[in-house]
């Protein structure tokens, strides 16, 4: 899906500041945050693509002021909602408590827990289908704008790379994050060249991204 989370090779940000001498949690909350994101997938009974997923799908206003661990802690309220581990509003009305304002906490729950195995086979599969593509290949990655989840970079689409290695096939995060099943597939690691998706301007370099089988047609 399209979003503000795939905010990757825009332009108007600005660059980067890197603190050499950051701490892994700055805070003391967001540690708690990353172990409480991390337990939220297990305690819902999803996977990381739904987790991905879920931070595709926060409001892009809070998305861009929560910050990275504030987006975690949406991200699992998100998830425990939606799969009925959480009553909708009750993080809010317990907030409110605290705060001491008396707020009825709700109760009631919604949804239902997909049927997900923890601790599974993880992502790679063996299929027997013969490879789309070879090593050498010019193949351009299709222009997917649809609802839902996907890994395809906004900034590739459309432009034309080389496929340069053939890497295990694995589950399809399309599929897996809205639990319709695996679509295991095989994947590509496709060099673009990054003047060709930026324009001559930019640093002159070699850009690797690993694309689905789906995400690629050959180029003419």
């Amino acid at each position: 899906m399209d979003g503000i989370h795939d905010m990757g090779g825009q332009d108007g940000w600005g660059s980067v500041a890197i603190d050499p001498d950051e701490k892994v949690f700055p805070t003391e909350w967001e540690g708690r945050a990353f172990a409480m994101g991390a337990m939220s997938a297990g305690l819902s009974g999803t996977n990381l693509d739904a987790f991905r997923h879920a931070l595709e799908r926060l409001h892009p206003l809070d998305y861009l002021v929560d910050g990275y661990y504030g987006r975690w802690l949406a991200c699992a309220e998100l998830l425990l909602v939606d799969h009925g581990i959480l009553p909708a509003g009750a993080v809010e009305a317990r907030a409110q408590n605290l705060l001491g304002n008396a707020v009825p906490e709700p109760t009631e729950t919604a949804g239902e827990k997909p049927q997900y195995e923890r601790n599974g086979g993880g992502s790679i599969r063996s299929i027997d289908d013969p490879h789309a593509f070879a090593v050498g290949d010019r193949v351009l990655a299709r222009d997917m704008h649809r609802r839902g989840h996907h890994r395809m970079p906004a900034y590739v689409r459309g432009h034309v790379g080389t496929v340069t290695a053939l890497r295990p096939a694995a589950v399809l995060p399309d599929a897996t994050a809205h639990f319709t099943g695996e679509d295991a597939q095989h994947v590509y690691t496709v060099t673009f060249d990054s003047t060709d998706l930026w324009g001559p301007d930019a640093e002159s370099y070699a850009l690797n991204i690993d694309m689905f089988e789906t995400y690629m047609e050959q180029a003419s």
